[in-house]
């Protein structure tokens, strides 16, 4: 009984210390002294961004204990709600998608969370995180409080994700301090303020009346006048080379009194295929870095690591610019987490106002050079589509967008046939709806490709004895910043041909895993020596002497396009052709550990070089190449394409034209319909 009496004691006990303890945190903004109170005393806040979706999972704590030694005492993430919510109704908050977790390591190494959940977060991420069944409509109005159907989905959504942080926030024993509404809303041209405050409303109904709500703008006074309100805490962005002084006197027009904050300080910048990459010198941003924290404000480093947009992840600009699968920001941390120069030079700086750094400095993750892996074909993508779609064709008048069809990402096979009077022509083919990129095939011969950038959206094509005419669209990633957030993939609207609209639709959604899935039985599928055709590849990676896996990095030099899979894992997109990403992170994770061989999968769309044993490997290093060389992505755009189909063309459009012998010489058994 006495054993008993003391348990309950105990827990009374704990209980009674565990409210007071909540009593005495709390955090504020106090507007009369222009400062934050955490717990009731002045705080300013050094943070970073890192987004959890964009760093290996085994790797959150890594990052956020080189975060916590260079002296910050915050981490910054947006939340994706297109990875919670892949499907309508269906969540994911698990593995690499656990938010909570990664809320709470940051806890447990000692920092504090700036939380952007939303449901906007731009942040060079496929269609700025919104989930792509919500552009099944494509006369949805995002971002605005007039759509209904928009509205709904994000209350519904919030109402699954708020419940999920009021645990996590700061007052409630969490670490989370700030939590943003909406993100940068005023470069949006909607500037509807009774959306920004239904979202208040919102975020306060499942956060509680004393969280601190703020905002994220440009510091031009348009984006100030359309993405504020008086109730919300305002903060601005602006990066190196900006005086400080200047956003901030702007920022005290629109929050008078309170601590100054920029939310998004700039150490780098973001790249796109066809540009050179980014880099901003780290002595400029130090010495930017140096003015804000002098002025007292607190200031977040956006990306203190950018890491990767595995998969179908990268967006694209509002010009139509694709991002490459690195998000390297050339921040302090590389895209692996490795420490650089900047994250020197930045730990020197914030230490003369935090003081030194305890202990001992973290060390970079291992990296392994696994060598050269050669690559065989497996078969080409054409031959594959009952592989790839196994269900039958969707079928219509006119072509339907991806998102109509339950494609979100990848790659959907538009087919329908030639009318028989364009035989033996040359006929011009117009696809102006492409999103984006498209390689156009008349019975199985490649012809020509489109994309929509620079408006390459045209080509000429040789319509010969067949007939089956077919267009593999790959969406190259959706927009995240701009107007055109409403951004359907596939082909929109008509596709004409000689100026007649091409009808009659079979549509085939493809789903590059089912090749992984079915690979054991696809021996059979035919192999041939066409170099430009879309084609699986397929490939060991040995283990590493120890049987430890270990991050390495997946050089495409010798390739041209396309996508790679490890084990399963959709790693990303490789264009070493436009650059100027030449090189793939490979974390360790994705590897098998001991000594079985990992499965490499590689979709090349474009000129592969395996016409050529001596040539035909990929080869992994233990450092990267993210600064190679470029070239405009109009040039992938309508090229020639060299032995057989240059072989063939040169005889389809001579005098030959009209003699089937020899074009089925040619060609031998390359057209087959495709059912």
């Amino acid at each position: 009984m006495a054993k008993l009496f003391q348990f309950v004691l105990n827990a009374l006990l704990s209980f009674i210390l565990f409210l007071q303890s909540l009593e005495a945190r709390s955090f504020s903004v106090d507007l009369t002294n222009n400062v934050f109170l955490k717990d009731g005393k002045p705080f300013r806040y050094i943070s970073g961004s890192i987004h959890y979706f964009r760093v290996p999972r085994i790797y959150w704590k890594d990052r956020l204990q080189k975060m916590k030694f260079a002296g910050l005492n915050a981490v910054q993430t947006y939340v994706a709600w297109n990875l919670h919510e892949p499907e309508i109704g269906t969540y994911d908050f698990e593995g690499e998608n656990d938010l909570e977790e990664f809320i709470k390591i940051a806890q447990s190494v000692g920092l504090l969370v700036i939380l952007r959940p939303g449901p906007y977060i731009c942040g060079e991420w496929e269609l700025g995180g919104f989930p792509p069944w919500l552009l099944k409509n494509t006369s949805i109005v995002l971002r605005s409080s007039k759509d209904q159907v928009y509205m709904d989905a994000v209350d519904k959504w919030m109402g699954v994700l708020l419940p999920k942080i009021r645990p996590l926030l700061y007052n409630n024993g969490g670490p989370v301090i700030t939590v943003q509404v909406e993100n940068e809303y005023g470069s949006y041209f909607t500037c509807d303020h009774d959306y920004m405050s239904h979202l208040e409303n919102l975020f306060r109904s499942h956060l509680g009346k004393d969280v601190v709500l703020f905002t994220t703008d440009g510091f031009a006074k348009s984006m100030l006048d359309c993405g504020t309100l008086p109730s919300l805490f305002t903060t601005v962005d602006f990066g190196a080379g900006v005086d400080p002084k200047v956003p901030f006197s702007i920022l005290r027009k629109y929050q008078p009194n309170g601590p100054l904050v920029n939310s998004e300080f700039y150490p780098g910048w973001l790249d796109h295929w066809g540009e050179k990459h980014s880099t901003v010198n780290p002595a400029v941003m130090t010495q930017y870095l140096d003015m804000i924290l002098a002025m007292n404000a607190s200031v977040n480093l956006y990306m203190f690591e950018g890491g990767t947009s595995f998969g179908y992840m990268n967006a694209k600009s509002s010009q139509y610019q694709p991002q490459p699968t690195s998000y390297d920001y050339d921040a302090p941390l590389s895209e692996a987490g490795d420490i650089t120069l900047k994250y020197r030079l930045l730990l020197e700086v914030i230490a003369g106002y935090v003081g030194p750094p305890s202990g001992l400095p973290p060390k970079n993750i291992p990296k392994y050079a696994y060598g050269k892996v050669e690559m065989k074909k497996l078969g080409r993508l054409l031959d594959l589509v009952q592989v790839l779609s196994p269900n039958p064709p969707v079928m219509a008048r006119l072509p339907m967008t991806m998102e109509q069809l339950g494609q979100s990402y990848g790659f959907v096979l538009y087919h329908t046939q030639i009318p028989d009077k364009f035989a033996h022509q040359t006929v011009t083919i117009s696809i102006p709806g492409i999103r984006d990129r498209a390689i156009i095939y008349v019975g199985k011969i490649r012809q020509a490709t489109v994309i929509r950038v620079g408006n390459k959206t045209t080509a000429s094509i040789v319509i010969g004895s067949f007939f089956d005419l077919s267009i593999l669209v790959e969406n190259m990633g959706r927009i995240n910043y701009g107007p055109h957030l409403v951004d359907p993939k596939g082909i929109l609207g008509n596709v004409t041909l000689g100026g007649d609209v091409l009808m009659d639709w079979k549509m085939f959604p493809l789903n590059l895993k089912n090749v992984l899935n079915h690979y054991p039985m696809l021996s059979s599928v035919r192999r041939d020596n066409t170099s430009n055709a879309p084609t699986f590849f397929t490939g060991e990676i040995p283990p590493s002497v120890d049987g430890v896996p270990r991050d390495t990095f997946l050089y495409m030099d010798s390739w041209t396009k396309g996508q790679v899979f490890i084990n399963g894992f959709n790693v990303g997109r490789y264009w070493p052709a436009a650059g100027p990403q030449i090189s793939l992170y490979v974390p360790s994770s994705v590897l098998y550990a001991g000594q079985r061989a990992s499965k490499l999968f590689i979709l090349e769309l474009d000129e592969n070089p395996c016409d050529y044993p001596a040539t035909c490997y990929v080869t992994f290093k233990d450092t990267p190449l993210l600064d190679g060389p470029v070239a405009p992505l109009q040039r992938t755009a309508g090229k020639s394409y060299r032995h057989l189909d240059q072989q063939w063309l040169s005889v389809y459009t001579q005098e030959n034209v009209k003699n089937p012998a020899i074009i089925q010489h040619l060609v031998h058994s390359e057209h087959k319909n495709i059912s």
